[in-house]
């Protein structure tokens, strides 16, 4: 695996984390919720774009550092959304998956992930 490759999966994971916390610090439940609550939002989340992300080119150099390719993980987390939803659903003894708790996955998400990714086309940039 190169620098830049490790790179891309560890903001991906801090950014993942990070939108976990925020949306728990956003309903008060940040310091109350059980680390399984937020393990079922967090991991159900990461393991969605994982299995997206690759598939959609959000590893390879010559995608991601083309200003033209931010629309990428956008797409890919609106792929994946859904598929988080329905992993953290069953993490959670069959939940029901309510549906604007997707788009609010996908909406935070994709903004989270766009965010962090124009941060890496812009280091890239200048790190060839």
């Amino acid at each position: 695996m190169n620098k830049k490759v490790f790179i891309l999966l560890c903001g991906d994971t801090l950014t993942v984390a990070i939108l976990t916390a925020i949306g728990f610090a956003s309903h008060n439940a940040l310091g109350s919720a059980p680390a399984l609550r937020l393990a079922a939002t967090f991991f159900p989340t990461l393991v969605a774009w994982l299995l997206i992300a690759p598939w959609l080119g959000l590893y390879d150099p010559q995608i991601t550092e083309k200003a033209n390719q931010l629309w990428r993980p956008v797409w890919a987390i609106v792929l994946a959304g859904p598929m988080a939803a329905f992993l953290r659903s069953l993490m959670l003894d069959a939940l029901p998956i309510i549906p604007i708790f997707v788009l609010v996955l996908i909406g935070t998400s994709a903004l989270g992930m766009l965010i962090w990714r124009f941060a890496y086309w812009l280091w890239a940039r200048h790190h060839p």
